[in-house]
């Protein structure tokens, strides 16, 4: 998959060190994947959940950050929307982000 928006990643793992590691797997497993549709993506990351839109959140470090995604799988391509914890992601609409 095109993993759009490193830059937003790599942003927000230099201002919370704790989601480094994390943040780092996911892109490696997501920029390596070859995802035909949800099920797919779900054998790698099966606590993924289909908001709306394209829109994929994915749980991160067991739950403590989210990632919300806009998901192509016709173009193989992934755009990172939003990364927060879940304390935060529980104050947005991942839907419209």
């Amino acid at each position: 998959m095109n993993v759009i928006s490193l830059k937003k990643i790599k942003e927000y793992y230099t201002q919370n060190a704790g989601a480094k590691l994390p943040l780092t797997s996911w892109y490696k497993t997501t920029k390596h994947a070859e995802w035909k549709d949800l099920n797919a993506l779900k054998k790698d990351f099966p606590s993924a959940d289909l908001v709306k839109d394209g829109r994929v959140v994915f749980n991160i470090k067991g739950n403590h950050y989210r990632l919300v995604a806009r998901v192509s799988f016709q173009y193989k391509s992934i755009m990172v929307k939003w990364i927060g914890t879940h304390a935060e992601y529980d104050k947005i609409d991942a839907g419209t982000i």
